[in-house]
């Protein structure tokens, strides 16, 4: 699905990025851990094509098409998408709307998809405009469920959620990763993998807490420590990790 080469990236005269391999099959979730001002967001940022992350070095191939210099618009028609930890508001365009370009030329059921994330009432109102962090981060969710892109960029999906809105955020990313809408006990992990492998849709998290863990099952993690990954290893070792030691042991593995 994606794979990242020697990446290197400045903000203004600063490097953030120092050298990043990543490869992240079809299918594959994958959860990436680090302390504030790493290099996490830039990361995705880059991914996604925006203009002030310069890429000094590297390239980013998605789905065996090299997109290193490709522009937003290509990459979310190709199939990535993103869900910002901060998106903007947006005066003057109504959320019906934007879930509506979402598709892309295709019909989208944009009531019937509110529904699901409890947003029918904020179809007709300016995007992000006077939202709560909840609502933003269900908007986003319904953004991506129009979009339906096959690379899912997720920017701390838990930020400024309260618990209840969490539960409605855990099972919809999932939902999006995997077609699973809600626990399913009556199927076997087989018949899960082979779900999510109709799907073909992969997904990079960035969190935080680690509370989108408790909702979806993560293939592999990394920890981004100052520009540069470490620390490979299962995504709940890794949390369990660094709430007991911090980050310390990615400073002692990188030197």
């Amino acid at each position: 699905m994606l794979i990242i080469e020697d990446l290197h990236v400045k903000i203004g005269e600063r490097e953030v990025l120092k050298g990043i391999n990543l490869e992240i099959a079809d299918n594959e979730t994958f959860i990436l851990f680090g302390p504030n001002g790493s290099g996490k967001t830039t990361l995705l940022m880059t991914l996604m094509g925006f203009g002030n992350y310069e890429i000094t070095k590297g390239r980013i191939l998605f789905r065996d098409q090299d997109i290193t210099h490709a522009a937003i618009y290509d990459r979310a028609k190709l199939g990535i998408g993103m869900s910002f930890q901060r998106p903007p508001t947006i005066h003057g365009l109504k959320t019906r709307h934007l879930v509506s370009m979402c598709g892309q030329g295709r019909e989208v059921p944009v009531e019937d998809l509110a529904r699901r994330v409890n947003m029918e009432t904020f179809l007709d109102r300016d995007i992000n405009s006077g939202f709560s962090g909840g609502e933003i981060k269900r908007s986003e969710l319904l953004q991506l469920m129009a979009q339906q892109p096959h690379l899912l960029l997720f920017d701390e999906p838990e930020s400024g959620v309260d618990l209840e809105n969490m539960k409605l955020i855990g099972t919809t990313v999932r939902e999006l990763l995997t077609g699973a809408a809600a626990p399913q006990p009556d199927k076997s992990m087989k018949e899960l993998k082979e779900l999510k492998a109709r799907r073909r849709t992969s997904g990079l998290i960035i969190t935080h807490t680690g509370y989108i863990l408790e909702y979806i099952n993560a293939d592999r993690g990394q920890v981004l420590y100052d520009g540069h990954l470490c620390c490979e290893a299962n995504p709940r070792d890794i949390l369990d990790h660094i709430s007991k030691y911090g980050y310390q042991e990615c400073v002692r593995c990188l030197k």
